[in-house]
């Protein structure tokens, strides 16, 4: 782990000081896994909580149906595509296998590296996956202006998946005694596979049958650490100052017809259940994790800043991304972004304050690579391509042979295909879309590579 080396604060106005900022985010969190989304038995008191004292948006959705490349989005401000992140990052004959990288150039636009120019001390705690364990000679998290780290899935020690909360604290302490703001990404492990238990939690739901069981222990696990850091910040009277936000990186995954419930090992975090247990909900969306639907790409998004951010509102209509939040934390931390650098996001601040527009003005962009024609398993799962503008969504297969259109101001769950209806709205999201393609990479560039690429003969 790195050392937190203390500066000198980002200056503020005389009568404000500057704002905290802690991001949670969960890993396979699906939009209806939360009480206060109506979830059947899952219980989520704390996120519940947030939901109370901040406003809860329904329209946020992440840059893909994947790990890696959703979290790429949220630290670079940028389009995964950009940095031909398409998929997870796994061992390294995979990455090459799918044209990609081995680890997300360290030398990128970072929200990390923007706040940390500006004085904020900087932190993460939790699942990584801009590398993967398996590359021993990937940068770890410190090599992306944090000041402190304990991960998993990057190189080097893992840190054990439920001490997050408690590295998160002693950060914000710390932070606190030197008079520092703090950027924190808290990145829970929860409900991703395997499903460590802990007996304390699957007691909490004796009547659930055990796959229902083991889902619903783990995600109140979870919400209890998010707990712990709430209550944090109330001890140490900075709830006030401090923006906290919950979100999730995909929507949740599903276990295949006939899956049975068994152990599981990962190098990462050690054994658990596996897929089987998989019992998350998209609340109506489309598709899971990894389709570019939006039970894929839609997931929570609940953001609490007192006096800033309204209690207690729902907002069902504002389209929000995780590629906008790099510009909105560096506009809240008051860092200008220097003009070299070209976001996809745009600032969501009078969004998240309550006065944004209902209708996105910059389009939003999706690239995965999916199965053409759809298999019958996973219907929802044959886009490679997506394109969001003003109400309308377009959806493509690889070559863009078949096309689906949706409105998703009167149609957010994506169940009437407009195609027909509107051919010239098709003819020009098609258009928006091939001019984006034509900006990505054909191969990813800089300092990318693992030497086990090469191994020496």
């Amino acid at each position: 782990m790195a050392l937190l080396i203390f500066g000198l604060a980002p200056q503020a106005s005389a009568n404000e000081s500057p704002t905290n900022i802690l991001f949670i985010f969960a890993d396979d969190w699906g939009w209806g896994d939360l009480s206060c989304h109506g979830h059947p038995y899952v219980k989520t008191p704390n996120i519940d909580r947030l939901a109370r004292e901040g406003t809860d948006f329904h329209r946020f959705t992440v840059a893909s149906g994947v790990c890696s490349p959703s979290r790429t989005a949220v630290m670079t401000g940028h389009f995964p595509a950009r940095y031909n992140i398409n998929g997870h990052f796994a061992w390294v004959p995979s990455n090459a296998k799918r044209n990609m990288p081995d680890w997300l150039d360290p030398k990128a636009p970072l929200l990390s590296r923007f706040l940390k120019s500006a004085g904020y001390a900087t932190a993460h705690f939790g699942k990584w996956h801009l590398a993967n364990d398996m590359i021993p000679d990937s940068p770890p998290p410190s090599r992306y202006a944090f000041d402190v780290y304990g991960a998993f899935n990057c190189s080097g020690k893992q840190m054990p998946v439920h001490e997050d909360s408690k590295n998160a604290i002693s950060f914000i302490e710390k932070s606190h005694r030197a008079g520092r703001p703090f950027f924190i990404n808290l990145w829970l492990h929860e409900p991703h596979t395997p499903f460590h238990t802990v007996p304390k939690y699957r007691k909490r739901f004796p009547k659930l049958g055990e796959r229902d069981n083991i889902y619903a222990s783990v995600l109140s696990h979870a919400d209890d650490r998010i707990g712990e850091v709430l209550n944090a910040l109330d001890r140490l009277k900075l709830t006030d100052r401090t923006l906290v936000i919950f979100s999730s990186d995909n929507g949740p995954a599903r276990a295949g017809r006939g899956a049975k419930l068994e152990s599981m090992y990962d190098s990462a975090t050690g054994e658990g259940f596996n897929v089987a247990a998989s019992k998350g909900i998209t609340g109506g969306r489309k598709g899971y994790k990894a389709a570019l639907f939006e039970g894929g790409v839609g997931v929570p998004f609940i953001a609490r800043w007192p006096g800033k951010i309204a209690a207690g509102k729902i907002d069902r209509t504002s389209i929000f991304s995780a590629v906008d939040l790099l510009p909105t934390f560096c506009e809240i931390a008051g860092v200008k972004l220097p003009a070299s650098y070209q976001p996809d996001g745009v600032s969501q601040l009078t969004t998240l304050k309550g006065k944004g527009k209902s209708l996105r003005e910059k389009p939003l962009f999706w690239k995965t690579v999916a199965p053409w024609p759809a298999r019958k398993a996973k219907p929802d799962h044959w886009v490679s391509y997506a394109v969001v503008s003003q109400n309308w969504k377009l959806v493509a297969n690889r070559d863009a042979g078949y096309v689906e259109l949706y409105d998703l101001v009167t149609d957010p769950l994506e169940k009437n295909d407009l195609k027909e209806k509107h051919p010239k709205v098709v003819k020009e999201l098609t258009k928006i879309l091939e001019q984006w393609q034509t900006t990505l990479p054909t191969k990813p560039t800089g300092n990318v590579f693992s030497n086990l690429r090469n191994p020496k003969k």
